[in-house]
This record gives structure tokens, sequence and C-alpha cells, in this order.
């Protein structure tokens, strides 16, 4: 195959693999350029955005990831682009402006450090040899080598490598080649200490992804572990991708309440909303696990938000005053977030709030502030 059929191939098969991008907001949604190749929206380590080029190296396998298209028994088209050919085709794509960094990943190609020298290899190609100082996020391949690893975070601007589902039994269920504390846990404990506070490859960002659906999980046991991968691991984001029934073969029937496949009005699915939503609120409200309301089956309401649940189980925490009340109570005001109470806060320093309309809100979102605050 020409190469750049290679990557039409492989771009499109990289989209199964969202923990770059799609989350819950506008901004992090994909798009596809017109010769077929992912283009995906990303938060960079320094704050700012930019687009980039995601694409698998190879789409080779030998795992048996239940979830995945592309486990080792499903026939379909298998390519692999050499590291020289990668690094060339996405300097193509930078020099014409069309992508500013690279998100590659890959199958397991025989062994996973082979599948991480193809991934090593291009970011050397593009820093050594092209002197592309740009971003580059390299996905850690599950079972790789400590010193793999180490290699990756030297050269990667983010890393990431897929947790999949909350704890063993239900990682399991899906493979019987991996190995969830060896292939998953060690290395993202391991990019932790080498991540952290203080060490060598501090600005590195580090993310990782649960497929939401794929086994009998909660949403209990999602949020846990979410919180636990930001406060222990220090995960830069946590992202949760719907599982596809087409893409892969559950290992048995899973009950309809698991299944993310409750659509919306715009076609998402409620289910992953619902956690993205959640996620939201540990990243940016201050939430804890044991702030969200679950039903006795331990999984959010579809038909509300995590915070208007959270605020319609807790009337004593409201009305909250606008005038006088700190940024956290503010935050859990359904309809008011981080930019709206950080512009209350500074519009107290210039006196008295004496109008809803200096919040700046209108329409439905003001209406759901005024049930659960005033003034003053």
């Amino acid at each position: 195959m020409d190469p750049h059929d290679k990557l039409k191939l492989l771009s499109d098969a990289s989209r199964f693999d969202l923990s770059c991008a799609c989350g819950a907001d506008n901004g992090d949604h994909r798009t596809r350029g017109n010769d077929g190749a992912w283009l995906y929206p990303v938060s960079l380590p320094n704050g700012g955005h930019s687009v980039i080029l995601k694409t698998l190296i190879s789409n080779v396998c030998v795992n048996d990831c239940l979830y995945c298209p592309y486990r080792s028994t499903t026939d379909t088209p298998r390519t692999t682009i050499e590291p020289e050919a990668m690094a060339r085709l996405f300097m193509d794509y930078w020099q014409q402006r069309k992508a500013f960094g690279l998100f590659l990943s890959s199958g397991v190609v025989g062994c996973p450090d082979h599948s991480m020298a193809l991934l090593n290899n291009t970011a050397t190609i593009l820093r050594r040899k092209f002197h592309f100082r740009g971003y580059i996020h390299l996905k850690v391949i599950p079972g790789a080598s400590d010193a793999a690893i180490e290699e990756t975070l030297s050269l990667a601007s983010a890393v990431s490598i897929n947790i999949e589902t909350p704890g063993e039994r239900h990682f399991r269920r899906l493979s019987q080649k991996k190995n969830f504390e060896k292939d998953i846990i060690h290395p993202l404990k391991l990019i932790s200490s080498m991540t952290g506070k203080g060490m060598r490859h501090e600005k590195i960002k580090t993310t990782t992804q649960f497929i939401v659906g794929a086994s009998d999980e909660t949403d209990r046991e999602i949020i846990t572990y979410t919180a636990g991968l930001y406060d222990r691991l220090r995960m830069h984001r946590v992202y949760f991708s719907a599982y596809q029934t087409k893409s892969g073969a559950l290992p048995q029937k899973i009950p309809d309440r698991v299944t993310p496949y409750r659509a919306g009005n715009d076609g998402t699915f409620i289910r992953e909303h619902r956690i993205y939503q959640a996620d939201f609120l540990i990243r940016k409200y201050k939430f804890a696990v044991h702030d969200f309301i679950f039903d006795p089956g331990g999984f959010f309401s579809l038909d509300a938000d995590p915070k208007q649940t959270w605020a319609d189980h807790h009337p004593e925490a409201f009305p909250v005053v606008i005038n006088s009340s700190d940024r956290l109570k503010l935050l859990r005001v359904p309809g008011l977030g981080p930019i709206t109470a950080g512009r209350v806060i500074n519009l107290r320093k210039e006196g008295v709030i004496q109008s809803w309309d200096s919040l700046g809100l209108s329409g439905k979102r003001l209406s759901m502030v005024k049930k659960y605050a005033i003034l003053q």
C-alpha cells in the first residue's frame, strides 16, 4: 500500500481510541480531513490548544481485547507504517499547517516493546532528524518494559495508557492475554512516579481512558477509580469512551441498564455524558466520590446531571447567598460554573451585587440559578 493509503486506513482505525480528546465540551470534538485522516483538538501542557493528527502506526495486534475491532481474532485488513515514513507523513501535514501535533498509538505487533520501538523511533526521527519541537502524544503499550516507557517520556509531550476498566474483575472479562496489575497498573504507577513534582519528566501530560459499558461495571466504580487516578497518580485527564457494539463482541450479555446507549436528542450517549459531567465536577468543582448520588445499583440518573441531583438531595445547603458565599458554595449552585463564580467574586470587590443581570446569565440557566440562590 502507498503510505498515504496506509495512513487513511490506520487513522480511521484510531477513532476507537479517544484518550486524547472527545470529552464533554464542544471544543473536544474531532474532525475528519478531506484525505480521510482524523484531526483532533487537544489541550496542550502549557494550557493552550492545538489540532493534532491522530493515527495508529500499526493495526496488527496479538491481543484479544473483546471491545476492540482490531483484536487478533478479527478478519480485517492489517498494515504498518515504518517510523521513517510515518515521520515524513506527519511533517507533510505540519508543513502544510493542517496539523500542529501528532498522537501516535499502535496495536501490539509481536510484543509490547516492538510496538513501543515503532512509536519511539518515529518520535526520535521527528525530534532529531526533522528537529520538530512541537506536540507529540505517544501511547504506552500495555506490558511495555520500564526502559521503553522511560524512553517514551523523554520524547513525548504527553503519554497515555488506557486503564479500560475499574478493576481486575472487569478487566478479565475483556482480555485473557493481558494482566491488569502487571500490564496496566504498574505502567500507570511508573509514569506517575516519573512525572511527579520535581521529577525530570514533570511537564509531561498524562491521560488514560475507560471503556464504558464493555463490562458490567457501575458508574460508582468508574468514578471511584477516576478520583483515585487524579488524587494518587496525578493524572491530568481521564477520558471515557462508550463501548461501540459494532466494534467488538462482549463475552456475555450485559444488562441493558449498564450499556451507554440511551441517546439524547443530540445523539449523545447519556451514560457516557453523565460520567463526563461527574469527572468535570471532580476536576473543577472539588466534588468527592461521597458527594455523588447514585441509584441502588450504583448508577447516575439518566434524567438529571450529577450536580443538580446533588443539589436536590441537599436542600439544607440552599439557598446560596450570591453576595456572601465563598467560591465552593457558589459552585454548588446548578447553573453556576467556574467562570461565573469568578465573575461574582470580582463583582463583589466593587460593591454589593444588586441585580441578576450583573451575572451575565439569561434564559433557562438564569432560571435554574434563581431556584437555588438569592442575591442577599
